[in-house]
Formats: C-alpha cells, sequence, structure tokens
C-alpha cells in the first residue's frame, strides 16, 4: 500500500515537472515569434527608432495617416479589401452550393460529377494555358479574374461535402417529410448548422485572396487596379515610393505597410477559431 502511494506521489510530481516544462517551453516560443511583430510595431510608430527598440521614444500615427491619405497607398488597400470580400462571399456561395448539389444521391451523373471536380484537384493546365483562357474570356485587366477562381477551389468543395455528410441524415429526411424542397432545406437546415465548415473554407479564401500576388502581375497592366501586396513588394525593392511627397521616414512607412497586410486576420483569427479547428478536423477525418 505504502509502495502504491509513493508511486502515485512520483507520478504526479512527474506530471506536474511536465506540464511546467511544457508550458515555460510554449511561452518561449510564443516569446520568439510575439517579438519580431512587436518590434514592427514600435518602427511604425516612432520616426526615431533605431537598432533594437521594444518601446518607441515617440509615438507618431503619421506613417498610418499616410496610407490612409496617399492615393498611391490607400488605392492598392482598397482593391485588396475589395477583392477579398468578393472572393470570400462568391467563394462561399459555390463552394456550398456545388458540395450541396454533390451530396445528393439521386442526381444524374453524380460519380462523373464528382470525378470531374477531383480530376481538376489532381491535374492543371499551366500558366500559359490559363493565360489564353483568361485573355480569351476578356478578363484581362478585371479584377473578376481574381474574385470568380475563389469560387472553384476543388479542396474547398470537399472540405465542405465533408461536412454536409457529418449531419445526421435524419435531419435530412424530416425536412423532406415536412414539405421543404432541397433548396429550402440547404438553407433553413444545412447551412445554419455548418458555421465550422463556413468559418474555415471562408478564413482560407479570404487569406488566400488578400495574399494574392502574382495573378495580379500576370492579369492586371493598370497599375491602378494592383493590390497592396504588390505595392509592399514595390515599397521594400525600392526603398521608396515614387511619385510621392512623404515626409515620415520609409523604415516607419514599410513597417506600418507590414502592419496593415498583417492587423486584420490578427484581429479576426481569435473569434473563428474554435470553428476553423472544428471544420480542418472534419474534413481531415471524413472523406
Amino acid at each position: 500500500m505504502m509502495t502504491e502511494k509513493l508511486s502515485f506521489k512520483k507520478g504526479k510530481r512527474g506530471r506536474t515537472v511536465f506540464v511546467i516544462c511544457n508550458v515555460l517551453f510554449l511561452c518561449f516560443l510564443m516569446f520568439i515569434m510575439v517579438i519580431p511583430l512587436w518590434k514592427v510595431i514600435v518602427d511604425s510608430l516612432d520616426p526615431t527608432s533605431v537598432g533594437i527598440r521594444l518601446w518607441p521614444k515617440q509615438i507618431s500615427l503619421y506613417a498610418y495617416q499616410t496610407i490612409l491619405s496617399k492615393k498611391s497607398l490607400y488605392l492598392p488597400l482598397l482593391v485588396s479589401v475589395y477583392t477579398t470580400i468578393g472572393a470570400t462571399a462568391v467563394g462561399l456561395l459555390m463552394t456550398t452550393l456545388a458540395a450541396y448539389v454533390i451530396l445528393q444521391q439521386e442526381i444524374p451523373g453524380r460519380k462523373l460529377m464528382i470525378g470531374y471536380i477531383m480530376f481538376t484537384m489532381l491535374f492543371s493546365g499551366g500558366m500559359i494555358p490559363a493565360y489564353l483562357n483568361i485573355q480569351k474570356l476578356g478578363l484581362m485587366n478585371n479584377l473578376l479574374v481574381i474574385i470568380l477562381p475563389a469560387g472553384v477551389s476543388t479542396y474547398n468543395i470537399v472540405l465542405m461535402r465533408s461536412f454536409f455528410e457529418s449531419i445526421p441524415s435524419t435531419l435530412y429526411e424530416a425536412a423532406e417529410l415536412d414539405g421543404c424542397t432541397p433548396l429550402r432545406t440547404f438553407w433553413k437546415i444545412v447551412l445554419p448548422l455548418s458555421k465550422p465548415a463556413l468559418a474555415s473554407v471562408g478564413l482560407f479564401i479570404a487569406v488566400g485572396t488578400w495574399n494574392e500576388y502574382m495573378p495580379f502581375i500576370l492579369y492586371m497592366q493598370d497599375n491602378t487596379k494592383m493590390n497592396f501586396q504588390v505595392k509592399v513588394r514595390e515599397l521594400i525593392l525600392q526603398d521608396a515610393i515614387a511619385g510621392t511627397a512623404i515626409s515620415a521616414s520609409d523604415d516607419m512607412l514599410k513597417s506600418a505597410v507590414v502592419i496593415v497586410v498583417v492587423f486584420p486576420f490578427l484581429i479576426i483569427y481569435p473569434f473563428v477559431q474554435k470553428y476553423f479547428t472544428k471544420g480542418v478536423t472534419v474534413g481531415a477525418v471524413k472523406g
């Protein structure tokens, strides 16, 4: 009996030590990841910041005011916001409808439709055929070329269909017995129960569109339709913004631009994290 008590105490002490070490290690990792971002925030607020300084001596919002007041800066930001919102809305609409359609067992040609969708996930035409296709469709210099592809992501369709399959079939049967049409069932039952999947897919689309770069380089010749990511690259490579009179230091402005790029999803992600985790887990364990 005494031996069992000693073993229990040793095991409990070992678990406590493990938990403490684990917490300290995770705090260390968090510190390593947060410090660079905090340094960028300090540099964006302090025009006198040099070297490694973790607290601003002077606080100035001039760099952020410059971003919001100079057309060469706020216009790309508006393009990024517009394309992100538009692509997320179109993507969620098309993805949920496509996933719900291929979920219906009685639809003629369902297997062929699923095979066609999966084929596009494995094989791609490549950059040149895609460019020629966009050109023939008349979408060059049109922001729809950024928004529309968000609605045809095979991975998102598969993820959404997997979540729809996790909804109990009895709910579909009950809705059918109550006289609901498939569209009404989709609107009144399926979508309200699909918040985790909607959050996951919506976040995938929004982050991907917000960070989009190559499509703007390939399909946009009009500089007024470039997004904020292109402007960030231009700012970093040229060390200045050509054609604008900016009194804030270039380093301060660069730091402010970086914060503007990463800030939206730093704010959004904590609110959708629980839905995002659940949605990704369901998509990972169901085929």
